[in-house]
Parts: structure tokens; sequence; C-alpha cells
């Protein structure tokens, strides 16, 4: 029997308005355009071509990941402060005020920048999976010794 995944350790009003947030964006976007899922059993976060663009914190603040013109601009324009995820400054992400999160219609662009952000990036390549005991051994040989005469 399949266990159901954990709900990711967000406040469920903030995870409500991130679902609500991707939703909207996802009606705007089209259908020219791959849909956006939220991702994360422990963490909420969006991701494409392996790069993650949005996330949330345990506290509810939404982070979104944008290049440096739109991010200053944003800073500027919110008076937002630096995004600090496990004690480490997230330098390409702002922190996105509560007021605007609870309006999905104004935060999609914004949203849509950020997705744009990381598209333009190219995949990260996947590492390759570490070999087992098993299949890093060569495999033993059943030929037959000769004897000696």
């Amino acid at each position: 029997m399949a266990r159901k995944k954990p709900p990711p350790d967000v406040p469920p009003e903030a995870l409500a308005r991130y679902d609500a947030l991707i939703a909207t964006y996802n009606a705007l976007a089209g259908g020219g355009h791959p849909e956006v899922t939220r991702k994360g059993a422990k963490s909420a976060y969006t991701s494409h071509n392996t790069h993650m663009f949005s996330f949330m914190a345990a506290d509810g603040t939404l982070a979104l990941r944008l290049g440096r013109p739109d991010r200053e601009a944003f800073v500027a324009e919110h008076e937002t402060e630096p995004v600090i995820s496990y004690g480490a400054v997230m330098k390409e992400y702002v922190a996105v005020p509560p007021a605007l999160l609870a309006d999905p219609q104004a935060l999609a662009p914004l949203f849509g920048k950020s997705f744009a952000y990381v598209d333009a990036k190219p995949a990260t390549p996947k590492k390759k999976a570490a070999k087992t005991k098993a299949a890093a051994k060569p495999e033993k040989t059943t030929a037959k010794k000769t004897a000696k005469r």
C-alpha cells in the first residue's frame, strides 16, 4: 500500500496562496507553455530544467528567483529583505511581501519572469547514479583450469 506524502512544513494558508499563484500563472500562460507544478515533500518549490525558481519558506514567505534587473526593481519597489535559507543568503531570490502573495493576479506576471529567468539557463546535466557494489564487481569466469600432464 502506497504511503501518502506528508504535507510540506509550511503554514496551510500560505501553501494555499502558493498553489493559487501557480494555478493563476498556468491559466494565464496558456497552452504553448510547460505547466508549472508544485514539488517537494517537506519543502514546497517549483523548478524547470533542473533549476529551482520559487520556494515557500517554513514561515510562509514566498521566494522568487529573478534576474538582476527584475530583482533590483522588485527590491526597490517593495523594500524587501534578503532571502536567507538554512543560514545562507539566496543571492538571486527576493522575498514576496504577504500582501502581494495574497493577490495571485498581480503576482503572476512576476512569477512568469522568474520562470523565464530559469528557462533561459541551460539545464544542469544530471549526475550518474553511483554504482552499487554488485554492479562494480566484475563477473567471475567459470573457465576450468587445465591439469598439467
